[in-house]
């Protein structure tokens, strides 16, 4: 590739702030409009550019490999796309290669068996979160497309949807992200959310479309069986479970070489722990990935220092940790190790909820029995989530440990997932309230009661999550609780806006502020921030109107 050219395509991806600050006003988007920086005309302005589609250069550009890898743009087996795409090679000086074959489930192509990682073709517009994450993520896309409907844009919100189903026609899943690394594991099931969200916009602009809503309801359908057969199935508790079908250290954190490093170093100088991620030996059945030299004094090793390796079982924890979207947090052990071991309170609620809408859509079409079906589904998805994940001691829902089968004493946000979803009973969702004060923080809901010293643990706070919590609350009647916390969130958005001209994807919610000390893991705060935009708007115009003054 042209080296200017590459340049540029990576200060669009690394800079996309660029025209959102007061200095940066210029952009066309803005001619005739207010300039004056504040928040709503930044996050408006934020929709254009963090756009991305084929036919933009800035879109197959990938910071998270480092530098030095030529973007690349796979389509699928056949030559249906074929004819555009070298139009975008001849555009943008990127390589078009077609898969070997086509796929019809995670894991059919490994990822490591094509000739370099690359971006998945999607035939619509999409918006992206924003810095190093420069693809269409499967779960950020959610609450993107309720900013964007809270905005009128239809058209991008539908198209979005459209782009998982090419996904799930083409690449056998939602995947986390439309690149090839990401082929082995998909992202928190918000599919049937996404579809009503955008039925529900047309139907009250009056263009209510049966045709598209029978195509979604098929493609609902497909996503749900992933989540509902091995191996995201737990067979003897009936519930669903994170995990990725690949095997080994992730290769998308390139740009961060000292993660697996930070998690052997902390297990080695934490052996209380009882997390057992280091092989017996090097040679050992159970090692996998590269030898790494610990215990760490600083940067360097330690003179006592020893080369380990981590398990094959660590490494699929963390693969499926990533998939739940938490990365990293101690929920599922120290830095997510487990997290294929445990069934977990936010991805049956989804799916209960996923089981509800599939209900919805059915009655709507006509398929009356299918209707009946998914009522049992979602009924015995109840009694299972009250049966395992209740935890009438700590008034809150919790994970499960499959291995253990006992639940988890760790007090996660993901308590208010049931609320959201309609799972909870008026009785639950009144103990979850009562122990609010466990997560409410001066800047919003924390992620946890602990710090780990991992960016979805306390004292962090996430917009989806916020989001979540305050529309579960407003669905069981805790509407002051829900009112107190959104302006909570939405003021620290706003303050630090105001001080930095930038909305982040993460906030310390006990200092409200930006300022992150993460010590192991992705560190950075980047900006943009898709969801965050997106729940900015939804909180805001959630709120009575005679609170939103001074947030707008």
């Amino acid at each position: 590739m042209h080296s200017r050219l590459r340049k540029f395509i990576l200060l669009a991806v690394l800079l996309p702030a660029f025209s959102l600050c007061p200095s940066g006003f210029g952009h066309p988007f803005f001619k005739g409009q207010k300039r004056d920086g504040d928040i709503i005309t930044y996050i408006h302005s934020a929709w254009h550019t963090l756009r991305r589609s084929m036919d933009d250069c800035s879109a197959f550009a990938d910071v998270k490999l480092g530098s030095g890898t030529a973007p690349v743009l796979y389509i699928p087996a056949g030559d249906s796309v074929k004819q555009s795409s070298e139009n975008y090679a001849k555009k943008c000086g990127i390589k078009v290669v077609s898969l070997p074959r086509k796929i019809t489930r995670l894991g059919e192509i490994s990822p490591d068996k094509l000739p370099v990682p690359g971006l998945l073709y999607l035939p619509n517009a999409y918006v992206v979160p924003g810095g190093r994450f420069n693809e269409m993520y499967g779960w950020d896309s959610y609450f993107i497309l309720r900013g964007l409907l809270e905005e009128g844009d239809r058209e991008t919100a539908r198209g979005m949807v459209e782009n998982f189903f090419f996904e799930i026609e083409n690449y056998g899943a939602i995947l986390n992200a439309n690149r090839t690394y990401y082929l082995t594991r998909s992202q928190p099931p918000l599919l049937t959310s996404m579809i009503l969200a955008v039925y529900e916009a047309d139907t009250k602009a009056g263009k209510a479309d049966s045709q598209w809503l029978e195509k979604a309801y098929g493609y609902a359908k497909r996503d749900h069986k992933l989540w509902t057969t091995a191996p995201k199935l737990d067979t003897k508790t009936q519930l669903s479970r994170y995990f990725d079908v690949g095997n080994g250290p992730v290769p998308e954190v390139a740009d961060h070489p000292d993660d697996y490093i930070s998690v052997a170093d902390w297990i080695v100088k934490h052996p209380q722990s009882g997390a057992d991620y280091i092989a017996k030996s090097n040679t050992d059945s159970s090692a996998a990935g590269p030898e790494i030299q610990v215990p760490r004094c600083g940067t360097a090793a330690c003179p006592n220092s020893r080369k380990v390796r981590l398990t094959s079982d660590y490494y699929k924890g963390d693969r499926a940790m990533r998939e739940s979207g938490f990365d990293i947090t101690f929920r599922f052990g120290p830095f997510g190790g487990r997290t294929h071991h445990f069934a977990p309170v936010c991805l049956n609620s989804l799916l209960y909820k996923e089981e509800v809408d599939l209900e919805t859509m059915a009655r709507q079409l006509g398929h009356t029995q299918e209707a009946k079906d998914w009522h049992w589904e979602s009924t015995l998805r109840r009694s299972l989530v009250t049966r395992y994940l209740w935890n009438i001691r700590a008034g809150l829902f919790t994970d499960l440990d499959l291995e253990q089968h006992k639940a988890s004493d760790y007090h996660y946000a993901a308590t208010f997932y049931p609320l959201w979803s309609g799972l909870a009973t008026a009785q639950q969702a009144k103990t979850v309230m009562g122990n609010l004060k466990m997560f409410e923080q001066p800047g919003g809901i924390a992620m946890s009661d602990r710090e780990s010293g991992v960016q979805w643990d306390k004292p962090y706070g996430w917009a989806p999550i916020q989001m979540l919590a305050v529309e579960g609350m407003r669905r069981y009647g805790f509407n002051q609780d829900a009112d107190r916390i959104s302006k909570e969130f939405l003021s620290m958005v706003k303050e630090n806006f105001q001080r930095d001209k930038t909305i982040r994807e993460k906030y310390n919610v006990v200092r409200r502020t930006t300022e992150v000390d993460v010590s192991a893991g992705y560190s950075a705060n980047v900006i943009g921030f898709g969801w965050t935009n997106g729940t900015y708007l939804v909180l805001l115009h959630e709120l009575p109107k005679n609170q939103q003054a001074g947030l707008e």
